[in-house]
């Protein structure tokens, strides 16, 4: 049996199986970090606040606020049609 596990034809099969776990355990692996990443991002509206907060506190210019607030208003609006549509 151990001649035969030597052998070129199944070396290469072993090698394939080994890479082809390995390739699923990425998969897997990557899959979840990006659910995991997806969880972490704010919403526009709560971006929209923290600007807010931060343009109050002086920290940014009007016409960058301004900037800010029609860029994240872009984005709550497809918010909202993505919530709206049905899957």
């Amino acid at each position: 049996m151990r001649d035969f596990l030597l052998t070129a034809p199944a070396q290469v099969v072993i090698w394939s199986t080994v890479l082809l776990i390995v390739i699923v355990i990425a998969v897997y692996v990557v899959g979840k970090l990006r659910d995991r990443m997806d969880d972490d991002r704010l919403a526009a509206n709560e971006l929209l606040t923290n600007f807010r907060e931060l343009h109050l506190q002086g920290d940014i210019e009007d016409s960058e606020f301004r900037d800010i607030k029609s860029v994240l208003g872009t984005q709550m609006k497809q918010e909202s049609r993505d919530t709206d549509q049905p899957d």
